[in-house]
């Protein structure tokens, strides 16, 4: 099943900057898909569309729905965003607290809101932190929590964007078992070849808003001359 097909995809920001200029690309049930390119190359725009956070012109398909402003609600439940800082995730008093702020928000009773985030944490290896406050965690620990966050919606699809980023090796190391362990397809916003290379079957190559070529990890850093910004051999 095609779980995400977008075609023409273009976006122009206020300032008059193209961002996006004709984007093709489709990601299938379980797969896991690494989205390389220079910064401003057009990546998390992209990604910021598939669950409506921006709109532009052409046609955006989340499991077999076409996405519009009336099905928003329901693309942003199948779509989980895992952003880049997880600060901007992270802001209540315990990370239980924090985990379960979605499912609170979305009228879940609380007793039920609490066991599925108990739950997730637990599914991401952070059962041990339900109280802690999460400035109180490490980078990797934190992004942990919030792909937990992400995670207790039970959404389809992950998107992480800049996963690595903060994080030392073990905790890269660390990521990459649980992002294995989970069944929903991935996209990877990444300039970490290593980290890509560990997770992603396929490798799309971002080029001043544009799809510049896609194919294998490896067969696209060579292509591209992208050589990782961190190198990990254990990833692998």
């Amino acid at each position: 099943m095609r779980v995400i097909d977008v075609r023409g995809l273009r976006y122009r920001y206020p300032d008059g900057t193209q961002a996006l200029d004709g984007i093709d690309f489709h990601l299938d049930e379980g797969e896991c898909v690494a989205l390389f390119g220079a910064n401003g190359s057009g990546k998390t725009t992209f990604v910021l569309h598939l669950n409506g956070l921006l709109q532009g012109e052409g046609a955006i398909e989340i499991c077999g729905r076409p996405l519009t402003r009336e099905t928003q609600t329901e693309a942003r439940a199948k779509v989980g965003l895992v952003f880049q800082d997880s600060d901007e995730q992270l802001f209540l008093p315990t990370v239980l607290e924090d985990v379960a702020f979605g499912l609170l928000n979305q009228g879940v009773a609380p007793e039920q809101a609490v066991a599925r985030a108990r739950a997730a944490l637990d599914q991401a290896g952070m059962s041990g932190t339900l109280g802690k406050a999460p400035y109180h965690l490490s980078s990797g620990e934190k992004r942990r929590v919030a792909i937990a966050g992400v995670l207790v919606m039970q959404p389809e699809i992950l998107v992480l964007d800049e996963p690595t980023t903060s994080l030392d090796p073990p905790a890269q190391r660390g990521l990459v078992d649980l992002l294995r362990s989970l069944p929903q397809a991935k996209l990877l916003v990444t300039h970490d070849a290593s980290f890509a290379g560990a997770l992603a079957t396929r490798a799309v190559f971002f080029e001043r808003g544009k799809i510049g070529g896609e194919g294998s990890v490896d067969e696209i850093v060579r292509r591209f001359n992208w050589l990782a910004q961190s190198r990990i051999p254990e990833l692998k």
